[in-house]
């Protein structure tokens, strides 16, 4: 009997514990909202992978730049340029939930029915449109593109070169080079992009792709048409003790600013 009444009363209690871990489950974008949320958690005692901002849900800081990365030459990527210390990157498969089933659900070669098979034709697509409300108008390239330009024909889970060869959604600079070269070009070099880490030429660091900055359904953001989203940034941080005012600063910057 006392057998009976303690199994329900543990899986109540491990029950509980477990919806508690869910609540307190904290989760923060690092470079743009809904495409590289990361979940908070401990690496080391007292060292959180990331700590999030309780204002705006960005990353404030990493505990550890190259948790979850793999190295980008094992990509592989011929082009990018390994002499100036070793490239990490993080795989962007896993953000896209339903990637594996692109592929093997629906789009198999036979389904959808009446859906075209290569980019001479275009056509209302009725899924997928909290994506992309009108394929036919899409915002990036100004209607001049559309689906099958960057998406693969046949395997709806790979991204497409120039000459049909399926790219990897963890590699989609590959695809954004075709067109912004110059661009791709700056971002090997480490002038375009984002990247954490080591601070030594040679040292170690974690190379952002294209994806988790940008927006590739949608680059122009209103007025400023800048390919990225304007972040609201944080507050100003509290003045040391006994400092009033910090008009020293405001006073320096208007003198350089002249």
């Amino acid at each position: 009997m006392k057998n009976n009444v303690f199994l329900p009363t543990f899986f109540l209690l491990w029950c509980a514990g477990w919806t508690s871990a869910l609540a307190d489950e904290v989760k923060c974008f690092e470079s743009r909202k809904g495409a590289s949320e990361v979940t908070q958690r401990m690496i080391g005692e007292n060292l959180p992978n990331v700590k999030c901002s309780p204002k705006t849900g960005a990353v404030l800081w990493w505990g550890d730049p190259f948790d979850g990365t793999v190295p980008m030459g094992d990509m592989p990527i011929a082009d990018a340029d390994y002499t100036r210390g070793k490239a990490l990157v993080k795989p962007r498969s896993d953000k896209v939930g339903l990637l594996p089933l692109c592929g093997n659900t629906c789009h198999t070669g036979v389904l959808p029915s009446g859906f075209p098979q290569n980019k001479d034709s275009r056509q209302l697509i009725m899924m997928h449109q909290a994506i992309v409300l009108d394929a036919t108008k899409l915002p990036h390239g100004r209607s001049a593109i559309w689906c099958l330009d960057c998406h693969h024909p046949k395997e709806r889970n790979k991204l497409v070169d120039h000459r049909d060869n399926p790219i990897s959604f963890d590699q989609p600079q590959k695809l954004c080079g075709k067109c912004h070269g110059e661009v791709y070009r700056d971002w090997r070099e480490g002038i375009h992009g984002k990247r954490i880490g080591e601070w030594a030429s040679t040292g170690t660091k974690r190379w952002f792709v294209c994806t988790e900055c940008h927006n590739p359904h949608n680059v122009q953001h209103g007025e400023r048409n800048r390919g990225i989203a304007q972040h609201q940034p944080e507050v100003a941080p509290a003045l040391p003790k006994g400092m009033k005012t910090a008009d020293h600063e405001r006073r320096h910057h208007d003198s350089a600013r002249h």
